[in-house]
């Protein structure tokens, strides 16, 4: 861990449990006495959580792949100068449920290769990576039921369907891949508490 704290990220697909185990592990870290920032994106900040009603919400449809990449961007950049920046220059670990990864997926892979297009202004406007990032592996077809079944409003991309969760986790596996150095790849075909130790473990040997 650098004087300037860690950077910790969790990304899978829609159903994973990845937020859940953000939580989970944001409150085992401070129960062990460490100062913690659990954020998520889009959102994380008051503009950035403006941004997330127009991504998440309303008919898939609704943007095109490169009108999104600019929403998500702006998003992420609002996030990084009012929450994320300011945690690490003050020591604390920062906990993110998703970051740039997901739009090299969502966005740069799902609806066109866009991918460069993404890598581009992430270089442009938001210019750091994670120092750890927690692939949370899933089954698609489990992980979209569980989606659907939060019934909540924010469904927006879980309505492109099976066909897109697929593709989705095949496209994190390549990135974790792509990206070893800083991808640890967790099985979460398992029960929560499973994966939770899982993930505990792997943060506390980064933290040692």
């Amino acid at each position: 861990m650098s004087p300037r704290g860690l950077f910790l990220t969790f990304e899978g697909i829609d159903g994973s449990g990845k937020s859940t185990q953000a939580r989970r592990l944001a409150e085992s870290l401070e129960a062990a006495g460490y100062d913690v920032v659990l954020t998520r994106e889009p959102g994380g900040s008051p503009g950035a959580e403006e941004i997330r009603r127009l991504v998440l919400e309303g008919d898939p449809d609704r943007w095109s792949a490169e009108t999104e990449i600019l929403l998500f961007t702006a998003a992420r950049r609002d996030h990084l100068e009012r929450t994320i920046e300011p945690a690490l220059n003050a020591g604390k670990i920062v906990i993110c449920d998703r970051f740039a990864d997901s739009t090299r997926m969502y966005q740069g892979l799902s609806r066109g290769d866009l991918r460069a297009l993404v890598d581009q202004l992430h270089g442009l406007m938001i210019g750091r990576e994670p120092d750890l990032t927690l692939l949370i592996d899933m089954d698609p077809e489990i992980g979209l039921s569980r989606a659907k079944g939060r019934q909540g409003t924010e469904e927006r991309f879980e309505d492109f369907g099976p066909a897109l969760q697929k593709r989705m986790r095949s496209g994190f596996l390549a990135l974790a891949d792509e990206f070893k150095n800083r991808f640890r790849v967790i099985d979460g075909n398992r029960d929560v508490d499973s994966v939770a130790v899982d993930v505990r473990e792997t943060v506390l040997k980064v933290l040692r």
